[in-house]
């Protein structure tokens, strides 16, 4: 395995395991606790975050706009798998679970895929991607009494998705060619379909909840919303 990709993967493991025991540490769970992991692709990840507790695999629903991940998922773990559309309504009445989880999920939440390589005007980017991102916390809030929403914070130097230094400070104009240079020879390939957020935007989105730091070298890392009764 290429040095750079077996250090970059340690250091998101223990991340993960971090964000866990905040997730666990924020919540009463019970064999009736009835979770969704929102943009869950198999499941692995809550898998990993439940383990050691006594929530039941069939309370555990997945949702992504991937039919197969959810359906391995289901396969694997005995996960509920909930296929969602691009326009991140959740098929689900107000309240339905107990928690909502969404772990780096919220910033991709931004235009469609037609138009990620195109859309290059900074400002309408913005505009468009708050609009939906807006959308999505409020369907978060709408069918969760509790929820814990993870993104990567816009100001820390590493940007999560491609590995590379500052370029999450680029306005789009140049950030679109600069990926598409890069995806050419990097380690880590990615899409310009990422908005993320500062602490002002997150704490606009989720106005009822705690906004939790993850912290790296002494720096924001990610940003954490929590609404939970145990806060």
């Amino acid at each position: 395995m290429n040095p750079i990709i077996k250090a970059v993967k340690a250091y998101s493991k223990r991340a993960r395991e971090k964000r866990a025991s905040i997730f666990r540490g924020s919540f009463f769970l019970n064999e009736e606790t009835k979770i969704l992991d929102l943009g869950s692709e198999t499941g692995s990840n809550i898998h990993a975050l439940l383990q050691g507790t006594c929530v039941k695999p069939q309370n555990v629903y997945i949702a992504d706009i991937n039919a197969a991940l959810i359906e391995k998922g289901r396969d694997t773990f005995g996960f509920v798998p909930v296929l969602i559309s691009e326009d991140g309504r959740i098929p689900f009445d107000k309240d339905y679970f107990d928690i909502v989880y969404c772990s780096s999920v919220i910033e991709h939440v931004t235009v469609s895929k037609e138009q990620i390589w195109s859309m290059s005007d900074e400002k309408l980017f913005k505009h468009e991607s708050l609009m939906h991102q807006r959308e999505f916390a409020r369907e978060i809030q709408r069918v969760g009494k509790q929820y814990f929403v993870q993104t990567p914070y816009k100001h820390f130097p590493i940007e999560s998705h491609s590995w590379l230094p500052f370029i999450a400070w680029l306005p789009r104009k140049l950030l679109i060619p600069l990926l598409s240079f890069t995806n050419s020879f990097w380690v880590k390939q990615t899409r310009p379909d990422w908005y993320l957020l500062n602490s002002a935007e997150m704490t606009g989105l989720f106005e009822d909840a705690k906004i939790l730091t993850e912290k790296s070298l002494g720096l924001t890392k990610s940003m954490m919303a929590v609404k939970s009764s145990r806060l």
